[in-house]
């Protein structure tokens, strides 16, 4: 009874902090996620990219997070190798700093942090605000569980049970290796099982030289997270995690024959024993960054190793045929089914259509222009296909429900129609007055655009996860960014005039183009917002008050 007891109290500490981890990282996400594409892709030289690479980790509170960030902007080929390499590698020493600072004795701020951070989430109606709150609240959550995590082990510290396996993983470094990487995987978080290994040290639940084993496989299961969490993109994206993993996974298992073989943990051993094993995490990853000036040789073997998939000519418009079934309307579940996946098809031109419309505000190609104006019309013939498809919609056979899910499938369709008239026939138009007239935007008026757009972007994925979910909460986000894209409207426009008001010329010349881009990004965000609508009419969330001032705000507008 005992043991179960325990092991009911380690599963309930351990859980919560894995949930605290996720609720700080989610929080920032929310917050900040639409500007991490930019800010990885901006960088420039290998130690640049690595401290963007730390910085992010530090936020994101996840090296692996970083890892498939990187992995996705290496694959659609925004981001070079060596500079990917480089992000991810400064990620790894960026999570060995979040350990550490995470490791300090904190308790005495946890009901200051749960005061504060309630009070945002809960009572604030700004977006930004109410994810503060949401960093602050996971952030005492993880000094909760730790503390929980002590006060579980206290008890059976002097048993027979624990010491004997301690004693066992002190002699045998390489099976604690081994259930360190496992930890890690099975976990989905380093920084969770290191900080757990850091809570046993301490309260000498385990010796020092156990701890360094476990907290270096821990290393090399976080390098395994990304590769695994990457298999089914394709082989370049793969590249980085998998060069990641061959640089942190050799690295551990040199450090762990070093550490076990030679005298070397005495010299890390200052500020007691718990520090000793954030020393050597510490160390460990800072080495690694000894390997920046040779990341682009990596490039080659990584690239033979994972070849680009061979396309042939006739598959590369794949995305561009309707994938409607005629066959699947003799049963409506499977009809609306096939509805989606059109639908999905549609949001997946469109998207790419609204991608790299800020790049033409800078140089302004007539051959992509026009390649994007061509799938206009790939969106017009499939909303075409959509209507006639549900026209043939098995009425006589479907319920009252199937056919409202299939008139909301076909109004998206039509929302979706409309963004890509709005970027063919208005904000390509702009971009090529823009050019020909030779205005240039203000710096703060550009700067004001890109966040609107990435902004736009990440909701415009959003949407389209929600599309295939039917997740309740997400559609609520949704919704929720749309009333906070209004606001960055309003707040851009306000800007936009008060540098008139104070004499900047460049925002003479480019008022009109900078006020339409705005306002068309806004209005191509309410159409991909749609999508929530019936999901949240199903849920009974649209009844809320709260919710309902936000639609009527955002349609006033």
């Amino acid at each position: 009874m005992t043991i179960l007891y325990f092991l009911v109290q380690l599963m309930g500490a351990t859980m919560l902090l894995l949930y605290a981890v996720r609720m700080v990282r989610t929080g920032i996400e929310r917050a900040f996620g639409a500007s991490f594409r930019r800010v990885v892709t901006t960088a420039g030289s290998p130690v640049s990219s690595a401290a963007t690479g730390l910085v992010l980790a530090v936020v994101l509170q996840s090296s692996a997070a970083v890892g498939l960030l990187v992995a996705g902007f290496f694959g659609t080929g925004t981001l070079a190798f060596p500079a990917g390499l480089a992000v991810v590698l400064g990620a790894d020493l960026g999570s060995a700093l979040l350990i550490q600072i995470l490791s300090f004795k904190l308790e005495w701020l946890v009901p200051f942090l749960l005061a504060l951070g309630g009070g945002f989430f809960i009572k604030s109606d700004g977006r930004k605000l109410k994810q503060a709150g949401r960093i602050i609240l996971g952030v005492a959550f993880i000094l909760i569980s730790l503390r929980f995590l002590r006060e579980t082990m206290d008890p059976i510290r002097d048993s027979a049970f624990l010491p004997s396996i301690a004693g066992y993983l002190e002699r045998d470094f390489v099976t604690a290796f081994i259930v360190g990487a496992v930890l890690a995987w099975v976990m989905h978080s380093s920084v969770a099982v290191i900080l757990m290994c850091v809570t046993l040290v301490a309260i000498d639940a385990i010796p020092v030289a156990a701890g360094v084993s476990l907290v270096l496989g821990a290393n090399l299961g976080s390098a395994i997270i990304p590769v695994w969490l990457t298999r089914n993109m394709g082989p370049v994206a793969r590249r980085v995690p998998v060069a990641n993993f061959v640089i942190r996974g050799s690295g551990a298992i040199v450090a762990l024959l070093v550490v076990n073989r030679l005298p070397v943990l005495p010299y890390l051993a200052w500020m007691g024993e718990q520090q000793t094993l954030i020393n050597a995490h510490l160390a460990f990853n800072a080495l690694l960054l000894l390997t920046l000036p040779f990341c682009r040789l990596l490039e080659r073997p990584v690239q033979s190793f994972l070849p680009a998939a061979d396309v042939q000519q006739e598959d590369l418009p794949q995305l561009h045929r309707s994938v409607l079934d005629e066959a699947s309307l003799k049963s409506p579940s499977l009809a609306l089914a096939n509805l989606k996946r059109e639908v999905l098809r549609m949001a997946q031109i469109v998207e790419g259509m609204a991608a790299p419309i800020m790049d033409f505000f800078g140089t302004y190609e007539k051959n992509q222009a026009n390649a994007i104006t061509a799938r206009d019309t790939i969106v017009n013939d499939g909303l075409d296909g959509i209507r006639r498809f549900v026209a043939d919609f098995p009425a006589d056979a479907a319920t009252k429900q199937e056919k409202k899910r299939a008139r909301e499938l076909t109004e998206y369709a039509i929302a979706l129609e409309t963004v890509g008239d709005l970027v063919v026939k208005l904000i390509l138009p702009l971009a090529e007055e823009k050019s020909q007239k030779g205005i240039q935007f203000s710096k703060a008026g550009h700067q004001e655009l890109t966040d609107i757009h990435e902004r736009m972007m990440a909701n415009m994925t959003l949407a389209s996860n929600v599309l295939i979910s039917d997740d309740l909460e997400s559609a609520r986000l949704l919704l929720e960014e749309k009333s906070e894209m209004t606001r960055l409207e309003r707040s851009s426009r306000k800007k936009h005039l008060k540098r008139l008001t104070e004499g900047t010329q460049t925002s003479f010349d480019s008022s009109d183009i900078h006020l339409e881009v705005v306002r068309a990004l806004r209005e191509i965000n309410s159409h991909i917002a749609s999508v929530s609508y019936p999901i949240l009419y199903r849920g009974g969330q649209l009844l809320e008050t709260r919710l309902i001032e936000t639609m009527s705000e955002s349609d006033q507008d």
